[in-house]
């Protein structure tokens, strides 16, 4: 515990890279396990703990795509959607951009219409009885190559639902090149959506500039190996492309090999606009809480800071102006009050 952990819990934040199967949380990934006998996945919330303990990245995407498999129907989806929301407000999340896979879903056999039907029923009920406004960025699994890309690019634009707002690019990095992804993501922007892949988690920055050369990326998912390059951190910086930072996922998948050299200290003095999210967080034991935390910690912050990190998230997000207004006054609107509450 620290002294800002209770700030840090009241804090309204918005999270801009958070997995939509990556966050189930143990109870509902029991649950889904014990509907779903034939999975490898363990029934029981402690036993996921040791299930959840990764070698390195291979092993972490392994894992993941064991859960995934157990998202097998419209109820299933619908389920874990709403629980995801509810863990979000728990942690005072306001606004979530949550990373959405439909190809995986749809190749085990859910109906695209019914995928997104049901993570719209979710979305309107969450933010209708838990305050919690979720957005969607559907994404290519690289790992499934460019068949993924081209079911993922037309579920996006035919289906279109109301909360899609951006395309990403996610999975393994090494072997999966950014730029062959270029068609669908051209597709896409086309369509109105924004370009946010993940690039530079497990290879270098050269991976990065892909990402925002071919991909016109408009966010960099992780982007970790960015603080080896420092034409790219000016790059960055200049252009105010903000970096979505996962501390301990970093560390879980071994991008990182030690958390107190973790890059978001290089990043920040650069001058880039840096995010703080979760990830995956119940698979790497942590919240978007403990996220801040950690990152409170490497960056020396005091409350005031904390707050100016959690802005970053309003500003990078996509929500319309008049919500990041929102969002903005009720962020600083807490830390006054809390900041006068707990001074003098």
């Amino acid at each position: 515990m620290s002294a800002l952990d209770p700030f840090i819990a009241g804090l309204p934040k918005a999270e801009l890279h958070v997995h939509h199967v990556g966050s189930a949380s143990p109870r509902i990934v029991a649950q889904l396990a014990a509907r779903h006998p034939d999975s490898p996945v363990p029934t029981d919330p402690e036993a996921l703990a040791d299930f959840f303990t990764f070698r390195d990245f291979a092993h972490f995407i392994e894992v993941y795509l064991s859960v995934v498999d157990l998202i097998r129907d419209a109820e299933d989806v619908r389920l874990l959607t709403y629980e995801v929301a509810r863990d979000m407000a728990r942690q005072n999340v306001r606004y979530a951009e949550l990373t959405v896979t439909p190809f995986s879903s749809v190749r085990r056999g859910i109906p695209d219409t019914a995928f997104v039907e049901a993570i719209e029923d979710a979305r309107k009920a969450a933010e209708s009885e838990l305050g919690v406004v979720l957005r969607w960025c559907f994404d290519i699994p690289g790992e499934a190559g460019l068949e993924a890309a081209e079911e993922t690019t037309r579920i996006a634009c035919d289906l279109r639902p109301d909360g899609l707002v951006s395309f990403g690019l996610g999975g393994p990095e090494i072997g999966v090149p950014r730029p062959q992804f270029k068609p669908y993501f051209d597709r896409a922007i086309a369509a109105g959506l924004h370009s946010v892949p993940h690039a530079g988690e497990t290879t270098g920055p050269q991976t990065i500039w892909d990402a925002l050369t071919a991909l016109r990326a408009e966010r960099i998912g992780h982007g970790t190996s960015a603080a080896q390059d420092p034409r790219l951190l000016a790059h960055l910086a200049e252009h105010r492309i903000p970096l979505e930072v996962c501390p301990t996922s970093n560390l879980a998948t071994r991008a990182v090999t030690d958390i107190e050299r973790h890059p978001i200290k290089e990043m920040v003095a650069a001058g880039v606009l840096v995010t703080v999210n979760s990830d995956d967080p119940p698979m790497f034991g942590t919240d978007l809480n403990n996220e801040y935390a950690v990152a409170a910690r490497l960056l020396e912050l005091d409350a005031r800071g904390v707050a100016d990190l959690a802005k970053n998230a309003v500003e990078a997000s996509f929500l319309d102006a008049a919500g990041k207004a929102r969002l903005a006054a009720e962020i600083d609107a807490y830390t006054t009050a809390y900041t006068a509450a707990h001074t003098g």
